[in-house]
């Protein structure tokens, strides 16, 4: 054959081997076909083996709701063992140390300790819808109320005597908006434990300001009660629950006294019908 036929014959070959080569390459990675169309791969960028099997995935939901399940199921039991029900607005505030029930529980003996005093009252503490609301049921007595904090999930009962300036919000740690001697009687219920000495130095002198006949003080048992942790994001600090011994000297610092005749009239009052409050009560005039 002649040299120069051998020297085509050789080209033509190397140039047919570099083409079987360069197919050859194509065809070892087909998802790079799809991608160097412009759009990423999903088979490209996860080996087949890498991906996780369709029943792992399942067992892992299941396990995570199984453990939701579980979580909810043990705070229930928690909130059951403390005698507290969701739907029970009262029976939470009771259960984690509120007093605002226990005014309710209280209000028999009270008319019965005050008389006649028990005209013109004001509530000062949360729920003081509720509590306004049972006094003016009465017919004979008017009743005002102080709520320290914000009202939420109020009903249209509430949202009336809002409107109608029964109730206010107010922050007790400034002077309350009335006029001394605006009432023969202020009841106090889960506000004061939540207070600082500097605060209460301020608070508790205007609420006898306001007063003609008495202050009753509802404050929380160290011995039967717990703080209200769920309520630290509404009220900011957790109740303080001091002893009665602590309540007596600071009266004493402040200058209020044991109102001895009302006091002795509930405690006959309670004796008698076996009540036993869960939070301590003072009596304290002014």
């Amino acid at each position: 054959m002649h040299p120069r036929h051998r020297r085509e014959e050789g080209a033509w070959l190397a140039g047919f081997g570099r083409e079987a080569r360069r197919m050859s390459r194509r065809s070892v990675n087909p998802s790079r076909r799809v991608s160097d169309g412009g759009l990423p791969s999903v088979g490209g960028l996860f080996h087949h083996k890498s991906r996780s099997p369709p029943v792992l995935t399942i067992a892992l939901v299941v396990l995570g709701v199984i453990l939701l399940i579980a979580y909810f199921n043990s705070g229930s039991g928690r909130l059951k063992a403390l005698g507290v029900t969701v739907t029970s607005r009262e029976a939470v505030s009771r259960s984690e140390g509120s007093c605002t029930s226990e005014v309710m529980r209280a209000l028999p003996y009270l008319k019965k300790a005050y008389g006649t005093a028990i005209k013109k009252v004001l509530h000062v503490g949360p729920d003081s819808c509720t509590v306004v609301s049972n006094l003016l049921k009465e017919g004979k007595v008017e009743a005002w109320g102080v709520e320290p904090y914000d009202l939420e999930d109020t009903d249209s009962s509430c949202k009336s005597l809002v409107r109608k300036g029964f109730v206010r919000m107010s922050d007790i740690k400034f002077p309350l908006p009335y006029r001394s001697d605006s009432f023969n009687l202020v009841v106090v219920s889960d506000a004061l434990d939540y207070l600082t000495p500097r605060y209460l130095n301020k608070t508790l002198p205007d609420l006898a300001r306001v007063s003609t006949d008495g202050l009753v003080i509802f404050a929380g048992n160290p011995g039967q009660q717990k703080p209200k942790v769920s309520e630290l994001p509404k009220f900011g600090r957790p109740a303080k629950l001091r002893s009665s011994s602590w309540w007596t000297r600071y009266f004493v610092q402040t200058g209020l006294t044991e109102n001895e005749g009302p006091l002795k009239k509930f405690e006959e009052a309670t004796s008698k019908n076996e009540y036993k409050p869960d939070c301590q009560i003072f009596h304290l005039s002014t």
